[in-house]
């Protein structure tokens, strides 16, 4: 059991609680075991009515996969660990199938930076989730940044947003606030951070299993706190909308040059700072999401995560970002204009046949 993550159950409700600070929260192989070997217990005991996932720090939530793990690992070669890193990413990407999947309620407390891998334990689609923000809620999924792509069944959930809104998301990598979350459902409701202690304090008291309920009504008070229709995304929703409707990244970035608009321009800034390769890599990744089930998609990701590590280039992003911190990045190739499609298919050809591949039994 992980010493990161304290876990406590009681008046029906199991508590995972993200105790990592030092960290914000980056999920280990340890810790996705434990949350793994708990939730799964729990989804069998007649005493847990329901699933409660929060933060022992204000800062963050989670920020994500451990990428410091990841850059030792895969630098190291097998000699250095690299059979966990594998590990990590089948045992990670089960786990989030089995959240998705979850048959009692799912609580997740997002206060504070939740990023990639914190997307993946939040942002189930099972009809018992319940995804709570705060006005210190920063969410994203930033792969691209790193020269990876948005994984987490992220191309099942993006591709799944109003409009192009998860398009941008995934390709940019940019941030949304609670507003922005609401909006694009990726947060069912907002309760201010100094009323978190007292929500709580009320899920001790939910009789049966009316969680959701007990919720709506807690948080109904502070509604009117946030505006989803004057959030970020909804004022800018007809110009993502319009340009990221496109399925080749170069016809993106033509059509953002062509706007005058300064979140245009901004969103232009954003995408051609991140991996030329991966970006286009998680366009494809997204569009070919869109019509798969959940399972599949975490399948296809899994074989794309195999590809990013063998190719090297999520290597040098984390070695830019969080190693040498020079924020210089040496991108392979350097510009979308030397991407081709044929360095994108690889990422999307299976590691393993389908016999033996490790999520093979995810259904």
């Amino acid at each position: 059991m992980s010493a990161d993550i304290r876990i406590t159950h009681d008046h029906g409700l199991g508590c995972l609680t993200l105790d990592r600070p030092q960290a914000m929260n980056s999920l280990s192989l340890d810790m996705i075991r434990t949350m793994t070997q708990a939730l799964a217990a729990w989804r069998v005991d007649e005493n847990v009515r329901a699933v409660l996932i929060n933060s022992s720090t204000p800062k963050a939530f989670c920020a994500g996969g451990d990428i410091r793990f990841f850059y030792d690992v895969g630098t190291t070669g097998l000699h250095g660990g690299s059979a966990l890193l594998e590990d990590f990413f089948t045992e990670e990407y089960a786990l989030n199938h089995l959240i998705h999947h979850y048959p009692k309620p799912y609580i997740a407390l997002m206060d504070g930076i939740v990023m990639g891998g914190g997307m993946g334990i939040t942002q189930s689609s099972a009809a018992a989730r319940i995804r709570i923000v705060t006005e210190r809620t920063r969410m994203a999924m930033p792969e691209v940044n790193i020269g990876l792509f948005p994984d987490v069944g992220g191309g099942y959930f993006l591709s799944r947003l109003p409009g192009e809104i998860g398009t941008y998301l995934g390709l940019t990598g940019e941030i949304a606030g609670a507003a922005d979350a609401l909006y694009a459902d990726l947060a069912d409701v907002f309760v201010p951070r100094k009323e978190l202690p007292a929500l709580l304090t009320m899920l001790e008291s939910v009789k049966g299993h009316q969680f959701r309920h007990a919720i709506d009504e807690f948080a109904a008070p502070f509604a009117e706190q946030v505006d989803p229709a004057n959030s970020v995304l909804a004022k800018q929703r007809g110009l993502i909308d319009r340009h990221f409707a496109h399925d080749n990244v170069e016809t993106i970035v033509t059509s953002l040059k062509q706007d005058d608009d300064p979140f245009a321009k901004k969103t232009l800034d954003s995408l051609l700072q991140r991996s030329p390769l991966m970006v286009c890599v998680s366009l494809e990744q997204i569009r070919r999401s869109a019509n798969m089930e959940l399972a599949d998609c975490l399948r296809l990701e899994r074989t794309m995560v195999r590809r990013c590590f063998e190719h090297g280039e999520v290597l040098e992003g984390i070695r830019a970002l969080a190693i040498d911190k020079d924020h210089a990045p040496q991108w392979r190739p350097a510009s979308l204009a030397e991407v081709s499609q044929e360095m994108i298919a690889p990422f999307f050809e299976s590691a393993w046949p389908a016999y033996a591949h490790p999520l093979r039994a995810l259904d």
